[in-house]
């Protein structure tokens, strides 16, 4: 599992570095066609990884509720973030990473409650699978923002 938390990781550094580089507005922008936004794609992927390896493990999450709220899936840009949210998003990108790869090395994750992904159709039985996911899914996030950002441009 080193490879899979590596890969986490260099995409959340890439996350990071996409919010030191954008403005508060870009990343709070939603181009013509699109129905989100940079800085929901890059919550999204933080929050996704934490309910598919956390809740369906029986653990609490460990990132605040009222991003999980605001970021899970079914949900939308509900307005422009403040400054203090996009910190407060920063600051967790790489810090749940580590602390989920922490709890892994640790064997905090004990049970899972599978779950089939809609996106793929995939069926997770296990943290380990939970986590192969997270790598694809915030890729599939990373493409969607990099397509914004050419948006952006225009």
């Amino acid at each position: 599992m080193d490879f899979t938390f590596e890969v986490l990781m260099n995409t959340r550094n890439i996350f990071k570095g996409i919010i030191e580089t954008c403005s508060l507005n870009e990343v709070n922008k939603i181009p013509e066609g699109f129905n989100n936004n940079i800085i929901w794609n890059i919550a999204h992927s933080i929050v996704t990884q934490q309910l598919l390896c956390y809740k369906l493990s029986g653990l609490e999450a460990t990132i605040p509720t009222h991003l999980i709220n605001r970021y899970r899936k079914g949900t939308k840009p509900e307005g422009a973030i403040s400054l203090d949210e996009l910190h407060e998003i920063k600051d967790i990108l790489n810090s749940s990473i580590e602390k989920t790869q922490k709890d892994y090395s640790q064997g905090v994750f004990k049970t899972y409650t599978e779950y089939t992904v809609s996106t793929t159709g995939n069926t997770l039985s296990r943290i380990e699978d939970a986590l192969q996911f997270a790598v694809i899914h915030e890729g599939i996030h990373y493409g969607y923002i990099l397509a914004l950002m050419k948006a952006l441009k225009k």
